[in-house]
């Protein structure tokens, strides 16, 4: 039917390039493209003889924003999906301006100096892409993503009003190391390290790090201590939430990471301020990251599930109400399927529903929006066709 670019050849590139291949009918063709080539002509390999699509690979430097322009106006596709990294999202957003080009993203901008993210930035962007006649769908992995679509979901079928959504991510996986992360270190060290906040009576409130703690009982993972972050889609929730009170996330830790995590933040290694090395200006965090295990080889290690979803409580026909959506996924099923882990299944597998929604056009508004802006229905129905099945409970157990 159409072509989809993707940016990125890492562990979520990986998934949603193999979930691509698999939904032929709607991705006809398929360009992969990095600044390290050889990492995406790898994953044509793997997925060449398994799949009717075209698949092609490029390189292309993601900050560069004419490089970027170049390679759209040479593969011309209906869509890019954007599965860099959050420093390139506004590059690549301009490169799709020019081009006119729709754009997808599974995390909003954070920018390199500043442990800060925010979607003002890509907002920003709005009216031009109106004019251009173009879509930027922003947010499109799980969380932000899925609990988006929940949320629109919940809204649209189950409540009148919401008031409260506790959104709960929970990893049970065990890779077996004493500290890695599942996903791109850089931005899960920042992610974790920053002050909490949450939403609530039309404001923030803030927190210090890992302040509010909570024990939680999930279903098919167990009993599993959790602590409230901040978290980029409270804030588009927040805004498109009728009615909404109280806004949260959670994320589970082992005391194994919590401890690591704490004992690198006091000797400086987690901090994004430049130090010179040997002659050399270097940013620690970064450092740290060469170091650490590659979230992308965890796959074959990893066992246990994740379970992510929300909480909603608020008024049905004038009556309270509350209700669970959340989906529970394998680590070695994911493997099994597509070589990877489930954190970077999770988030593969949304991108690539988002893509599906806008180079089919079932989701068709010029504009840069966030994902719960749109009907949740063909996205629920393609998250049980493509592997990440939601189940759903009317009577659990609420976060105090």
């Amino acid at each position: 039917m159409g072509k989809v670019l993707i940016l990125g050849a890492g562990g979520v590139g990986s998934v949603a390039a193999h979930k691509c291949c698999q939904n032929s009918a709607v991705f006809s063709e398929i360009c992969i493209a990095s600044r390290t080539k050889a990492k995406c002509d790898v994953l044509r390999e793997k997925l060449k003889g398994s799949t009717k699509a075209k698949i092609t690979t490029a390189q292309v430097d993601a900050d560069d924003v004419e490089e970027l322009i170049a390679l759209f106006r040479q593969e011309k596709p209906q869509v890019v999906l954007n599965l860099a990294l959050p420093y390139q999202d506004l590059t690549i957003m301009d490169a799709c301006l020019a081009t006119k080009t729709n754009y997808v993203d599974t995390a909003n901008y954070e920018p390199k100096d500043t442990a800060k993210f925010e979607y003002s930035w890509q907002w920003a962007y709005r009216e031009r892409f109106e004019k251009a006649g173009i879509t930027a769908l922003l947010g499109s992995g799980f969380d932000p993503g899925v609990t988006g679509v929940f949320s629109a979901y919940a809204l649209k079928h189950h409540f009148d009003e919401i008031h409260y959504i506790d959104i709960l991510d929970c990893n049970g996986g065990d890779h077996g190391y004493p500290f890695a992360t599942n996903f791109n270190p850089e931005i899960n060290i920042r992610e974790v390290s920053a002050n909490g906040a949450y939403w609530e009576n039309g404001q923030w409130i803030e927190t210090k790090p890992m302040e509010i703690k909570r024990s939680y009982e999930f279903a098919e993972v167990g009993q599993k201590d959790m602590y409230l972050l901040h978290h980029e889609e409270i804030e588009s929730l927040a805004l498109h939430m009728p009615g909404i009170k109280r806004i949260r996330f959670f994320m589970t830790f082992g005391e194994s990471y919590l401890t690591h995590l704490k004992c690198l933040e006091n000797v400086g290694m987690t901090s994004i301020v430049p130090i010179h090395y040997q002659g050399k200006k270097i940013i620690p965090l970064q450092f740290l990251k060469a170091v650490l295990p590659d979230p992308s080889t965890l796959g074959p290690r990893t066992k246990g599930k994740t379970n992510i979803g929300c909480i909603f409580q608020g008024i049905k026909d004038r009556k309270e109400k509350t209700y669970y959506l959340y989906n529970v996924c394998d680590h070695a099923l994911c493997y099994a399927e597509v070589g990877s882990q489930a954190v970077a299944y999770t988030t593969g597998v949304p991108a690539m529903l988002g893509a599906e929604m806008l180079l089919t056009g079932i989701w068709n508004k010029p504009g840069v929006y966030n994902i719960e802006e749109f009907d949740p229905d063909p996205f629920m129905k393609g998250l049980n066709k493509w592997g990440l099945p939601w189940q759903e409970s009317f009577h659990p157990t609420l976060v105090p």
